[in-house]
Formats: C-alpha cells, structure tokens, sequence
C-alpha cells in the first residue's frame, strides 16, 4: 500500500485495480480528491437519503405561514370574483341561520343562554324567554329545555355542590314559539299551578302575526278540536275543527255536522292590535289547552292562519305556507324560500295570582325576527300607538 499526501492507494483483489480512498475526515474538504462532497448545511437533507429525480429535491419546503396566507388570498380572490348577494338572498341566509342557531348545541351552552334569559324568579316559580326551535320535553333529535334544567338549576343556586333545589316545567310551549315558560321549584307548586289553570285562574297571552285580518275585529271561538287523518299521496294527522259545517242543499248557508264524542272543548279570545299589507297583529288569550288550538282557531275558524305556520295554512297536504304576492314582497322573500320563514306565535305575558303577595305579572319581550316582520309589514305595535 502507497500513501500519497492525504490519499491512500489500495490494491483491490476482486477488481485486480488500485483504488484512492481520502482520509480526511468526513465534516472537511480534501482539495486533491475531485470527487469529494462539499459539507452539508444545518437543516439540509442529504442527496443520499433521496433517489435522483425525486419531489424533494425539486420542490422547496413549504411553510404553514406561506400556506396560511395563500388561502387567505384565495377566500378574498373568491368574494372579489362572487355576485353581490341580493336582499333577498340575505334574507334567506338570515332565516336559515336563525332556525338553527340554538339547535343540536351542547347542553352547557343552552343552560346559560336560559339563565341569561330569566325574566323572573322567587321560591316558588322561575319564568324564562324560551328560545325558538328548542322542544320543551326531551327529544332525541336536538337538545331540549328538560335535559338541562338540572345544569339550569345548579347555575340559579351559584353553582353549589350540594344543592337538592330543581326546576320543573309547568305550562308548556310547543318547539317553534318563543316567550314566557314557567318552571317549578318543587312538585307541590306544579300541582298548585296546574289546578290554577284547570280554573282559568292562569292568565297566558300571546301575540300572533296572521296572514289576513280577522273579522270581526275581536271574538271568541267556541268550536272543539278533534285529530283527524288525512289521506292522500301523503297520509297524515293534523288537529282540526270539530263540530264541522257543510253548505246547505240551496247553497246559501252552512249546516252543522254532529261533533264527534272524542272531541276536545276549545275557547279561544282575539284582538286585533293592528293590521297592515294584508297581514295583522293579533292577541290571543287560549281558556283551554288543546294542542295546537290557536293555530286550528286561526287557521280554520277564522281563515287567517299564522304567519310561518306550514302545517295549518293548507288541510290536504304538507307544503311550505302560501303567501299572497304583496305580502311576499313586503317580506323579501320568493315563494320557493317560504318553508324558511319561523312560525310567528309569541308567549307575550303570563299573570299568576299570588297567595301570600301581589300577583307575579311578567311580559317578555319580541324575540328579533318577530320585530323585523312587524317593521317589513309595517305593523304597529300597541305601545308605539301610545306614544
């Protein structure tokens, strides 16, 4: 073996050929050996660990704050090149948000929108502003107010560890009204309210938008209700009004049809607040609790069926409410958006007589969609007629 400088010959046997090796050390260069590598820098990838031709030796690295500002330049190239949206379109994206803004969400969360909307409060009861879209009883689908009443409860109490007070629903609403919802602290209270109601001594009052104006301008309606099937493409149950009335056999008036036994008795009082573009304002006071019984009266009895009531506006089949042109104008909405518009039926006050004290009289206010219809439809409200 000949050494020469900082290289050394080696014979090789197999090849039968002299071959250089360098002894310098691997992080140096040798300036005689053509074939070294330079060294590498920190944070290099050597050619070694890579086949020839490969992504990684054409492709830089990418960086996350390189990616993160190409997709924003991305999201603001898009809303520069998309069409304006229309009112209409706002509309509708509004509506679509507002249906399904406190739907399916954690439990926790629609505990503290409640304790937050708690319009009243003493040992007995505890009155909140129901929110829209919630079903009051518990349902598989989407969170309900009975699931979180405990967590409800323990927030009312300061979030005590040993705390045995609870809260029952007394006078239900059903899923798609807002306003005032009674709870119960204890068991006797719920049958203490309960017995109040049956004697009409609970006094409920809702504020209702209607599709046409009642006439006469106030009333009572006095017809049962009854659950009948409807046949057809697609069969189904709805409430409706029992005693039922058929034209005569001149044709000039109605006769009473016999009401069925299973009916339920039904008495309903209304007034007109103010009317406007077709539609009105309406209170109703309900002195029985028959399901669905305002939207039957209003819908059947009266012809003027709630506002955002896709059910009751037709008998014969399930299709979103049909609304007039102007009205649809007034509202800025098309035909085909119309099954987005929420049903406009508000608990607006509830009266109970108190025992020992005054009686606990407490109003709740219109939730936002309720108040952007009336102003769309240019509806007065009673109080703004005051002043």
């Amino acid at each position: 073996m000949n050494t020469c400088g900082r290289l050394t010959r080696v014979f090789d046997r197999s090849s039968g050929l002299d071959v250089l090796f360098c002894l310098v050390k691997p992080r140096t260069t040798c300036r005689q050996c053509p074939k070294t590598t330079p060294p590498l820098a920190r944070g290099q990838s050597t050619a070694a660990n890579h086949t020839p031709g490969s992504d990684a030796d054409d492709k830089p690295r990418v960086r996350a704050v390189d990616l993160a500002r190409k997709i924003r330049g991305e999201k603001s190239k898009t809303r520069e090149t998309a069409p304006p949206m229309s009112a209409q379109q706002r509309r509708v994206m509004e509506l679509k948000r507002f249906s399904v803004q406190l739907q399916n969400v954690h439990p926790n969360v629609l505990a503290k929108h409640l304790h937050r909307s708690v319009l009243y409060q003493d040992k007995d009861v505890v009155i909140v502003n129901k929110p829209y879209g919630i079903p009051v009883a518990d349902d598989s689908d989407v969170t309900s107010i009975t699931s979180v009443l405990p967590v409800l409860s323990k927030m009312m109490d300061g979030m005590k560890i040993k705390s045995d007070s609870q809260l029952i629903p007394c006078l239900g609403l059903e899923k798609d009204s807002t306003g005032t919802l009674l709870l119960a602290r204890r068991d006797e209270v719920v049958e203490h309210v309960l017995a109040l109601n049956r004697n009409n001594k609970v006094e409920r009052k809702y504020w209702v938008i209607t599709v046409g104006v009642p006439v006469p301008s106030e009333g009572l309606i006095d017809i049962p209700i009854i659950e009948r099937e409807v046949t057809g493409p697609q069969p189904h149950y709805k409430m409706a009004l029992s005693p039922l009335y058929r034209l005569n056999d001149e044709g000039d008036g109605v006769t009473k049809v016999r009401s069925h036994r299973q009916a339920h008795p039904a008495l309903t009082k209304y007034r007109v607040l103010d009317s406007s573009s077709g539609c009105s304002l309406v209170e109703l006071q309900p002195f029985t609790g028959v399901k669905h019984q305002m939207r039957v009266h209003m819908a059947f009895a009266l012809g003027c069926p709630i506002l955002g009531d896709h059910k009751y506006s037709h008998w014969s089949k399930l299709a979103p409410q049909k609304l007039p042109e102007r009205v649809l104008g007034k509202l800025g909405i098309e035909q085909s958006k119309v099954r987005h518009l929420p049903l406009h039926l508000h608990a607006r006050q509830l009266t109970l007589p108190g025992s020992s004290q005054a009686d606990v009289n407490v109003s709740c206010p219109l939730p936002k969609y309720f108040t952007q219809t009336l102003g769309r439809l240019h509806i007065t409200l009673p109080d703004e007629k005051q002043t």
